[in-house]
């Protein structure tokens, strides 16, 4: 087979692939979210393996205790959550009004006078941002909402979710052996190479850095709420689960806290100062002790890369694009560095006259300690 018919294939088959799930996105969501369970709970199944225990068995053992964890969650922490969220969202425009008088209050009048003199509003123009972002953010719930569970209501995501994961999880050296069976013979050892990639950027990321989130999120939810800021398990899961983004979360979270907590605190330093030592701690413990040990040297994934992928595929396709973004991501990372290191050994690049060495894998870039 020719290059170009193999490059159209492969293309053909992308196609393919996109027009499936933009067609069955509305359906996708139980499935995906068992997949990216399975091949996040996959480890845990083969330790449980080296110890002695049969894969159906831990694989029960597995999905088990994830249940009973999310009905847990479910039970206690998501109304919670939602009802500090809501909160959050209705009080935000009060809250910047509230900041902006405290800014009134302790600006310099040099300051104040440029600002009269240039006729802005600041008050009543935060005041009308932060009711259109809240409103924004109300509609982009929403849209999420309705685009993910448009077919699929929460009970049928809690059933058929677990037993997705369950068989997924019981055969995935099955599944990932007949896979490696398909593979053209002429071409099977790039493929594996490329899958490898793949997988270990996947890895790093799903399991490592989600990991990292989790812990995080935990973190500074207990810390802020231990703390007696208003929010703070909301505010804190939030930045917990923007930190697969590096620097984001702790920026957003941090930002949001020591406002709620100048206007909730103030003139207390010690409970502002108190709020920027969760986060600083925070950043020290995932800088030097949690992203090494769970993620490793490098993810491969470039943090506007991975912004711009979630925002297309949620845009594309709603919840279930939100789930697919971060593997896609790595994929077409991984099958990006591989072409161009084919591109810089080919005589496009070199020249047909020009003799170079041939060049060396492309490396991630590392990731930098907080």
């Amino acid at each position: 087979m020719t290059l170009q018919k193999q490059l159209g294939f492969w293309l053909a088959a992308l196609l393919a692939f996109i027009l499936f799930l933009w067609a069955l996105q509305d359906i996708l969501l139980p499935f995906i979210a068992g997949f990216v369970l399975a091949y996040f709970l996959d480890p845990v199944a083969d330790w449980l393996e080296r110890l002695g225990l049969n894969r159906v068995l831990a694989t029960l053992l597995i999905i088990t205790a994830a249940v009973l964890t999310v009905v847990f969650i479910v039970l206690l922490v998501v109304p919670i959550l939602g009802d500090q969220a809501l909160k959050l969202a209705q009080d935000l425009p009060t809250l910047l009004k509230a900041l902006i008088a405290k800014f009134d209050a302790w600006a310099p009048q040099v300051l104040k006078d440029m600002i009269a003199k240039s006729g802005t509003d600041i008050q009543g123009s935060v005041g009308d941002i932060a009711g259109r972002a809240a409103g924004w953010i109300a509609a982009l719930i929403s849209s999420i909402w309705s685009g993910g569970m448009a077919l699929v209501n929460v009970l049928s995501l809690l059933v058929v979710t677990p037993i997705v994961a369950f068989y997924l999880l019981a055969d995935w050296d099955h599944i990932v052996a007949r896979v490696d069976g398909w593979l053209p013979r002429d071409h099977v050892e790039d493929v594996r190479t490329i899958a490898r990639d793949i997988n270990t950027a996947m890895a790093g990321f799903i399991r490592g850095q989600g990991t990292v989130c989790l812990l995080l999120g935990v973190f500074y939810a207990l810390g802020l709420s231990l703390a007696g800021l208003k929010f703070g398990l909301a505010i804190g899961l939030g930045a917990g689960l923007l930190s697969f983004i590096p620097y984001i979360g702790a920026l957003i979270g941090g930002v949001m806290a020591i406002g709620v907590g100048l206007v909730q605190f103030w003139p207390d330093w010690s409970g502002i100062a108190l709020i920027i030592g969760i986060f600083a701690a925070g950043q020290f413990i995932e800088g030097n002790f949690l992203s090494p040990k769970l993620v490793g040297g490098s993810i491969g994934l470039h943090p506007v890369w991975l912004m711009f992928a979630l925002f297309a595929f949620g845009y594309v396709f709603g919840f279930v694009g939100l789930l697919l973004a971060v593997p896609m991501a790595a994929a077409a990372g991984v099958l990006v560095r591989y072409a161009l290191t084919r591109y810089l050994g080919s005589r496009l690049y070199t020249g047909a006259h020009v003799e170079v060495a041939e060049p060396r894998p492309l490396k991630p870039p590392a990731r930098r300690k907080a």
